[in-house]
């Protein structure tokens, strides 16, 4: 395992993100809003976190939904994982999205959705005429016969 920083500037009155445990992958990132915001069943909204990072060159950021409210709530990330790059600058926000259908509340500092850091590999396209033959070939959606 290796460390990678980032630098942060935070804006908001919440602490900045970290790791719950030692083995956590992903950290809780928090609403940082002025006034509450209620999401109707069905409804999204991005909410702001109050964060602006920089990341290096060949990493990048995900936010992802928090299982728990998920799972307890039916709010998630709407585009998940939604991808910061390296070279974005603006504030950090969560499209979040009420999948129940009952009403939730936003309040400032709540756990909205965590952030996991990962490194990526830029493609380089190689224009071909033919693929090589694979076990699978062209086999698709359902293709593998496994439920």
């Amino acid at each position: 395992m290796s460390n990678v920083t980032i630098k942060v500037i935070n804006k908001s009155r919440n602490p900045l993100p970290s790791y719950a445990t030692p083995g956590s992958a992903g950290m809780d990132l928090r609403a940082n809003l002025s006034d509450d915001v209620t999401l109707a069943p069905l409804a999204r909204a991005v909410v702001p976190t109050g964060l602006y990072i920089q990341l290096p060159q060949g990493i990048e950021a995900q936010i992802r939904p928090r299982s728990g409210l998920a799972a307890k709530s039916g709010v998630t990330v709407l585009n998940s994982p939604g991808t910061i790059d390296s070279d974005y600058r603006g504030e950090i926000c969560a499209i979040l999205v009420n999948l129940s259908d009952t009403p939730f509340t936003i309040h400032n500092g709540d756990r909205i959705c965590q952030m996991v850091i990962a490194r990526h590999e830029t493609a380089v396209f190689e224009p071909v005429e033919s693929l090589d033959d694979s076990e699978r070939g062209i086999g698709g959606f359902g293709h593998s016969g496994v439920n």
